[in-house]
């Protein structure tokens, strides 16, 4: 029966004893266990910068850039314009359906607002090429009593 005790013993787990508990703000107890880390692929995006929240401008292609500036001028109202969204819609002088500019077609240092006065040449979109936006969008007159902000986010009062 000793040799049964014995076997029954060593199998039995031993555990260390209890360690005395340590405050939370002791030294001792702010350390996280180490931890082996694996070693990762390097990112193939590492190098690159992290893009802006806002939309930033954009490029066009070269026969669409030729095509719009070959393009007449147009005349128009600025109807709505969000710079969180990035795009907006400018309704021509003579009529007709609200032609949609995007941020990066916007020249100037002013970010458009509603019933900014707007000179303008169009493109057509891709892919049917069916629909027309805003291309070299100016602004010629600011609406008076209106905030205006500038790209670099100064408020100017007009």
């Amino acid at each position: 029966m000793s040799s049964e005790a014995t076997s029954i013993q060593e199998s039995r787990p031993v555990t260390p004893p209890m360690a005395s508990p340590k405050s939370p703000s002791s030294p001792e107890s702010l350390h996280l266990p180490t931890t082996k880390f694996r070693q990762r692929s390097p990112s193939p995006m590492r190098d690159f910068l992290i893009p802006s929240p806002l939309p930033t401008r954009r490029n066009r292609t070269n026969s669409a850039s030729v095509r719009a500036a070959e393009g007449p001028v147009f005349n128009g109202v600025c109807k709505c314009f969000s710079r969180s969204k990035g795009h907006g819609f400018i309704t021509p002088s003579d009529g007709g359906n609200d032609i949609f500019v995007h941020i990066s077609d916007v020249e100037g240092e002013y970010v458009p607002v509603e019933g900014d006065e707007v000179t303008y040449k169009v493109c057509a979109i891709p892919p049917k090429h069916e629909k027309v936006q805003a291309v070299e969008v100016n602004i010629t007159h600011l609406k008076p009593g209106s905030k205006h902000e500038t790209w670099g986010g100064h408020v100017i009062t007009s």
